[in-house]
């Protein structure tokens, strides 16, 4: 796909992944619409943004809730007069054992990980693509994020099924699998490259996204050979990797014990 001129939806584009790339489609030529629920942010994002060259709205919504959905996919069409890209960006983390984290703090990533991106838009286009930002994560389940790893994984096969479900119909879908990416969402977790969190900049992981979008990749994953081989290694032998993890799960524990960000 070709990026110029196209009518662009980013959900959480206000910070991260989501805001660097509303920076990198707007340098292509795209119009882009960022949204955010959380107002104050969502303008400071935009009025950086109108620095840029190209032409960016924003629209203020949840959405993990069923009236924000709404009030996303309305005020992207109002400005834009109609939609090509729909970037499901938008999402939520809480670390930590399982059985210690608040039902209500498991229904949040449930509400925005995974529901939040079923949004029915894109048909009118005619050349259309839906990208869902699911995670690393998704292909490699890590101990202490049981919930974020089902969401992220059900993204992806959600993704996986809707592309052939849409496949000759003019809409093209796109998942991508960021590895640990320098963003806010990520402020709260203390573990480093020794235990598997080598982060990287946005700005790489929005700019290897686009290039997805342009190749009409099925998929884009951050992470270079050492990634490809441990998913490798989770596939033929998922025992090994559990012994791996096995060794650093008390260091893994309280590293991210407090990664929050809901």
């Amino acid at each position: 796909m070709n990026i110029a001129g196209k009518r662009v939806l980013i959900t959480g584009g206000s910070s991260g992944i989501g805001f660097a790339l509303a920076r990198a489609c707007l340098a292509k030529g795209a119009n882009v619409v960022i949204t955010g629920r959380r107002p104050e942010a969502l303008a400071a994002a935009l009025e950086e943004l109108r620095q840029t060259t190209g032409s960016a709205w924003s629209v203020a919504a949840d959405v993990s809730t069923p009236e924000g959905r709404v009030a996303t996919i309305r005020g992207a069409i109002d400005v834009l007069g109609g939609l090509d890209v729909l970037i499901n960006n938008a999402g939520g983390v809480r670390a930590g054992r399982l059985e210690t984290i608040p039902e209500s703090e498991l229904q949040a990533m449930i509400d925005v990980d995974l529901v939040a991106p079923i949004l029915p838009a894109l048909r009118a286009s005619g050349d259309g693509m839906i990208v869902n930002i699911a995670s690393g994560i998704a292909l490699i389940g890590a101990p202490f994020y049981a919930t974020y790893a089902a969401t992220k994984a059900g993204l992806a096969r959600f993704g996986e099924a809707l592309r052939r479900e849409l496949k000759g119909e003019g809409i093209h879908v796109l998942t991508a699998y960021p590895g640990a990416t320098d963003t806010p969402m990520m402020a709260s977790n203390r573990a480093g490259p020794e235990l598997g969190f080598a982060r990287e900049p946005a700005s790489a992981v929005a700019d290897a996204i686009l290039g997805g979008i342009e190749d009409d990749a099925l998929e884009v994953v951050r992470g270079g050979e050492a990634r490809a081989q441990m998913i490798a290694l989770n596939r033929d032998e998922p025992g090994a990797v559990d012994d791996r993890f096995l060794g650093m799960k008390p260091a893994l524990e309280q590293a991210v014990k407090d990664h929050s960000a809901l």
